[in-house]
């Protein structure tokens, strides 16, 4: 009655055979996915991997920066924790995870 014949029409069955369009259509969302690796994945990668050395090779007499911005010199070193010195007779625990930076041998005085 108020539907036009265009409307009441039924859609034309697709085409079967027709992979190069559907293969086209996928091209940018791979090519989104493979740029997205590149840019933040494979580097956000190296950086833990780096991080994981850097926590590895530590070494009591270390002087090293935490992420809460302590400064100290490790004294004792665990499986899980160090313990640095802060301050003359002043030690404190924290996760090996915590350590952001080694410093330069002779930068805390």
């Amino acid at each position: 009655m108020f539907i036009s014949s265009a409307f009441a029409q039924t859609a034309p069955a697709a085409a079967g055979g027709d992979t190069q369009s559907s293969l086209m259509s996928m091209l940018p969302l791979v090519l989104m996915f493979v740029v997205l690796y590149f840019v933040m994945i494979r580097p956000q990668m190296k950086k833990t991997k780096e991080h994981r050395a850097m926590i590895d090779a530590l070494a009591k007499g270390d002087e090293v920066v935490t992420g809460g911005g302590v400064l100290g010199k490790v004294t004792k070193l665990g499986d899980s924790y160090i313990s640095l010195e802060i301050a003359n007779g002043v030690e404190i625990q924290i996760q090996r995870s915590a350590v952001v930076q080694v410093l330069p041998k002779g930068s805390i005085k």
